[in-house]
């Protein structure tokens, strides 16, 4: 009876050495995916801000270009803006 309690005592502390493995590796992978996130996320910040500045140049250029239409058109027969196909 003693062989079988001392027997039982072994292969629980060997259980709970073995879940306590599973624990710290599940840990370990816990942080390394909170890392990738957070990385993920830089990086997403950073090219919503170069796309938030990008359209502000594409912004600028149209209005740009509407003003320069705009002050051609007003110099009638002397300046035409040609549209495609005429």
């Amino acid at each position: 009876m003693l062989m079988e309690k001392d027997h039982l005592e072994i292969l629980l502390e060997d259980i709970r050495g073995k879940f306590e493995l599973v624990l710290e590796g599940h840990e370990s992978l816990s942080r390394k995916m909170d890392g990738r996130f957070d990385e993920i996320n830089e990086k997403i910040e950073h090219h919503s801000f170069l796309l938030g500045t990008l359209n502000q140049k594409i912004d600028a250029v149209a209005s740009d270009l509407a003003a320069h239409r705009e002050d051609t058109e007003a110099h009638g027969p002397v300046y035409r803006v040609k549209e495609s196909g005429d």
